[in-house]
């Protein structure tokens, strides 16, 4: 667990998600319109402008100037790598740079996730690519991890592969098709929302997974009525459960930090909060 706990790990670089850079602009705009369920008409009004316009430059009869290729993926919500792409199909520069976490430009961002994930103990808490790749932990995710696969645990370790599958935390989850439901869903809107191949790839290979022996059926597990889908998992310290937060920074202007986020497990019931601050002392 120690390979984890604060050990920051660079994502590995990844093309861009929505085609190659030979495709056009208004192909590549067309298709975030098509992906945010738009019409012309509505991203026209949206972006104020004609939907002539629109209509041109989605059809390659008329180039859009840098400045309108930002507009219009500003207006559509586009991730900064994928803003990039658009830039460079429309014949621009790249805008926004891609650093690894360990440049010293970062440093301010690495302490503030050390921060943030130390200042969280006791309870657990990680920081995660876009990819769901852990980049640093705090130690108090060890009770979670317990006795997982070393090959799951090494670098860089998959928080969601980790979570399902048979060789990590799954047999010990207790209300695992609830968090295995939580999670596909979750990852589901993530790849409507970025376009990622490589994350439509984790879903497929997780929903994959086969329950773990001593699951109950989906219809027998207990119904609680809380307010979100808590994690409640079986540990060495005894059943704990975890609500879960994500944290992301605002703002970002560089590509990693706008796909770096912190998730923060909160305890869901005083027991286990109890356990947690008294195994800390």
């Amino acid at each position: 667990m120690n390979t984890l706990a604060n050990a920051f790990v660079a994502p590995s670089p990844v093309q861009s998600t929505i085609g190659a850079t030979r495709r056009s602009v208004g192909e590549l705009l067309r298709e975030w319109r098509l992906r945010r369920r738009m019409s012309q008409m509505l991203l026209a009004n949206e972006a104020e402008i004609s939907t002539r316009h629109l209509s041109f430059v989605e059809s390659g009869r008329s180039l859009p100037s840098r400045e309108m290729v930002m507009h219009l993926a500003e207006s559509l919500d586009v991730p900064l790598r994928e803003r990039n792409a658009l830039l460079v199909a429309a014949g621009y520069a790249p805008l926004y740079r891609e650093r690894a976490l360990d440049d010293p430009q970062l440093t301010a961002v690495r302490e503030a996730v050390e921060l943030v994930l130390r200042g969280h103990e006791p309870y657990p808490a990680l920081a995660v690519d876009r990819h769901w790749n852990i980049v640093a932990a705090n130690a108090s995710l060890a009770p979670l991890v317990g006795d997982a696969s070393p090959a799951l645990l090494a670098a860089p370790a998959n928080a969601l592969r980790l979570s399902l599958h048979p060789e990590g935390v799954a047999p010990r989850i207790v209300n695992w098709h609830a968090w295995r439901a939580h999670l596909l869903t979750r990852l589901q809107r993530q790849i409507e929302a970025s376009a990622d191949p490589t994350l439509v790839a984790l879903h497929d290979e997780l929903a994959a997974y086969s329950a773990p022996p001593h699951a109950a059926c989906a219809g027998d597990e207990p119904v609680q009525h809380t307010i979100a889908v808590p994690l409640r998992i079986r540990t060495a310290l005894g059943e704990l459960s975890f609500y879960s937060t994500t944290t992301v920074f605002g703002t970002p202007v560089d590509i990693t930090l706008s796909e770096l986020a912190i998730e923060a497990f909160f305890p869901a019931d005083a027991p286990t909060a109890q356990m947690l601050r008294t195994q800390s002392v």
